[in-house]
């Protein structure tokens, strides 16, 4: 279904609309008071528009709508219902998200909206049809686990994505990465027509990486406007989306066509390697405050981000370091996928060791002078590149 000039003009199109979009939801966000303030927590040192996430649904839907009037699409979206499903989950998500950016709405709120959301993925079709166990076998979902399989997904890929948007760039850049390598492994899928077919899956991570491209200048580094939650809560919403579509969906019986010594764990492992960043910032937050005994609300500085800054490293050298290991982890999985006899992990094992120790034994490591004494070239006791 479709060629890749086809999704590679919609991702186009995602990324054109957005970055088109962007200045002009910054300049309202700014008219009407909706800006994120500095705090104790956070990074940024002055006012920022925090709705993002407006122009970068603007950019899905647009996309969206583009690929409903090509030709290409048409097996897609004929008679099938999941497409508007995806449509409307991806409204009231990014409704709730910009809600609480705009005037702050309860964790219990938040998260019967998400369980709202994957009540309507269930409705429309967009669900997962396999699970696989690894060393224990395939397992075909009943209509009693979808609905729990599916909200289950869809709350860990949305809390990963917001729990990592805590630097200029970082959370837009992750998804970028991971959701283009997520579009190859899709593809790759369904040229051999081991992925069920007509599939949305490669069409919202094409979307996905494009509106992530198209919002990046205006987010990175000196970010004049932030996603959001309403932004964090989309993307984790589209990456919820293509990886249950694509990874619930691939034939269980051929998992094994190449790599053997990876791909035992069928398709939905390769997301959460891909997406390994995020999803173990969530883990060990969710830890740490267990360990605390503290909400899994609250918040604090001790996500990977802040970690690596407090190590010496500046913010963009931090969200330098963050995007390169989910580049190295996309690169793990995909090799053995385009080259069944590429299973020598060492290269890759050897990188991220490399990485790991630049990571940690960084020569600017060393414990940060007070504000007051402040090298030059920081700012407000942060230090920068």
């Amino acid at each position: 279904m479709g060629d890749l000039n086809g999704y590679f003009m919609v991702g186009g199109c995602a990324a054109l609309v957005t970055f088109v979009t962007t200045p002009a939801v910054r300049a309202m966000a700014s008219r009407l008071g909706w800006v994120a303030m500095p705090s104790a927590r956070k990074v940024h040192t002055r006012p920022t528009p925090d709705v993002g996430g407006i122009a970068m649904f603007a950019g899905f839907l647009v996309a969206m709508f583009m690929a409903w009037r090509m030709d290409r699409f048409s097996p897609l979206f004929d008679g099938n219902s999941e497409p508007l499903g995806i449509v409307l989950g991806a409204a009231v998500i990014i409704f709730i998200g910009v809600r609480d950016d705009v005037k702050e709405v309860s964790p219990p709120a938040r998260i019967l909206t998400t369980v709202l959301v994957g009540m309507i993925l269930v409705w429309f079709g967009v669900t997962m049809f396999y699970f696989r166990v690894p060393f224990a076998g395939v397992l075909q979902l009943s209509s009693d686990w979808i609905p729990i399989v599916t909200v289950v997904w869809l709350l860990g890929m949305t809390q990963a994505i917001n729990l990592i948007d805590g630097l200029d760039g970082l959370a837009a850049g992750i998804v970028a990465i991971g959701s283009a390598s997520f579009f190859i492994y899709s593809r790759h899928l369904s040229d051999l027509r081991l992925l069920s077919e007509p599939n949305a899956g490669p069409l919202v991570a094409i979307i996905t990486v494009g509106v992530c491209v198209g919002f990046l200048p205006f987010n990175a580094n000196r970010a004049s406007i932030f996603m959001g939650d309403g932004g964090a809560y989309l993307l984790g919403f589209l990456v919820a989306v293509s990886t249950s579509v694509v990874g619930g969906r691939a034939d269980p019986v051929t998992q094994g066509f190449s790599g053997q010594t990876y791909f035992f764990l069928a398709p939905l492992a390769i997301p959460l390697i891909i997406l390994g960043v995020p999803i173990f910032d969530t883990v060990f937050a969710i830890l740490r405050r267990v360990a605390r005994r503290q909400s899994f609300s609250t918040a604090d500085k001790g996500h990977l981000h802040h970690r690596l800054i407090n190590l010496g490293h500046g913010p963009r050298r931090a969200v330098a370091i963050l995007w390169l290991w989910t580049a190295l982890l996309s690169g793990f999985v995909l090799l053995p996928v385009f080259n069944p006899e590429a299973n020598n992990a060492a290269p890759f094992v050897m990188i991220g060791l490399v990485l790991f120790l630049y990571t940690v034994l960084h020569p600017d490591l060393r414990r940060q002078p007070p504000a007051a004494e402040a090298p030059a070239g920081e700012r407000d006791g942060v230090p920068h590149l």
